[in-house]
């Protein structure tokens, strides 16, 4: 078996120095995957440097709306009525959180969701960097089908009992992530380690229409975290590309990437108030790229670097929105 194997090849000395102290293992089930959507449950497993299971917690959440799609997490508007509500069990996911790497199978799907109920509760995710399991599988080169977690678990022999179930997946991938992480310590493989910035600011916005319960996951379109906002178009003509040390121009088309301190939405609203183009894609149009993270693999990232776009990071765009250009008259 793999872990065997790798667990051999460790010594007590071997072990990689830069990895993590500390992770924690975590699953959330949600009422959707929009941005206005709520956690109902979640569950953690910490894990210590080396990926042994040290303890394990998990608690339904009160999200005070519909639970959406009941049919694939099970939890019924009757099951949630006494649970807590987020800001009551903050506290303990906080205990749960601090001082590890949050570990989750598409990981930043769950860190936003965790990032946008602190922010609701007016605290901050004590989280400060965050480990895709998926983007780990990659490094690691394994033969998996896909990446569901079903077949990463099914790679490293691990039964799923429950799943959708919050306390049952945490459990799947813990089990299925430890061999995972002593694989990469033998191979000398750098984990793919993404920093989390929690938000600073928050406005929930009233929920779009659901539009009844269909295929997707509560009637929002699979893969959306978030409905979409049509936005009024940008009276202004594009007039090029940043030029770095200079000012930004109404009309300049701009893209984000990655989290961002400020609710993204607020951050693209202030784009747009500013006279500027928010992009949701990047192309040789776009005049600049917002980015915390300019040396992810993001498909954003990924096309800034091909295409030669500006990168700034989001302390760096909030001083020029204080300073945009007026489009060239006539």
């Amino acid at each position: 078996m793999l872990e065997d194997l790798t667990t051999a090849a460790l010594s007590p000395t071997s072990w990689p120095t830069a990895y993590p102290k500390g992770y924690a293992v975590v699953d959330v089930e949600t009422t959707g995957l929009a941005r206005d959507d709520r956690i109902i449950s979640a569950a953690v497993y910490r894990l210590d440097a080396r990926g042994e299971v040290e303890d394990h917690w998990y608690t339904m959440v009160n999200p005070e709306r519909d639970p959406g799609p009941v049919w694939i997490h099970g939890l019924t508007s009757e099951a949630l009525e006494g649970a807590p509500l987020f800001q009551d069990i903050a506290e303990e996911f906080t205990a749960r959180l601090a001082g590890r790497v949050l570990v989750a199978h598409n990981a930043v799907f769950d860190w936003q969701m965790i990032a946008r109920e602190y922010a609701r509760a007016q605290r901050e995710a004590p989280v400060r960097q965050r480990l895709c399991t998926i983007a780990l599988s990659k490094e690691l080169g394994l033969p998996l089908p896909n990446h569901k977690l079903e077949s990463l678990a099914a790679h490293f022999g691990v039964v799923q009992r429950r799943a959708h179930h919050a306390l049952d997946d945490a459990r799947v991938l813990a089990e299925a992530f430890r061999p995972s992480l002593k694989a990469a310590a033998a191979s000398g493989v750098r984990l793919p380690l993404h920093e989390c910035r929690p938000l600073t600011e928050w406005s929930d916005r009233p929920a779009s229409p659901r539009i009844g319960q269909q295929a997707g996951y509560g009637g929002y379109r699979p893969g959306s975290w978030r409905p979409s906002r049509k936005r009024p178009a940008c009276p202004y003509p594009n007039p090029g590309r940043y030029q770095p040390g200079g000012r930004l121009k109404q009309g300049m088309r701009v893209a984000f990437s990655g989290d961002t301190s400020v609710e993204r939405d607020l951050l693209e609203d202030r784009a747009t108030e500013a006279g500027l183009h928010v992009a949701t894609s990047l192309s040789r149009l776009t005049s600049l790229l917002v980015t915390n993270d300019p040396d992810s693999g993001t498909s954003k990232v990924v096309k800034a670097r091909q295409f030669g776009t500006p990168v700034v990071d989001e302390a760096a765009f909030g001083q020029l929105l204080a300073d945009v250009e007026p489009a060239s008259e006539g």
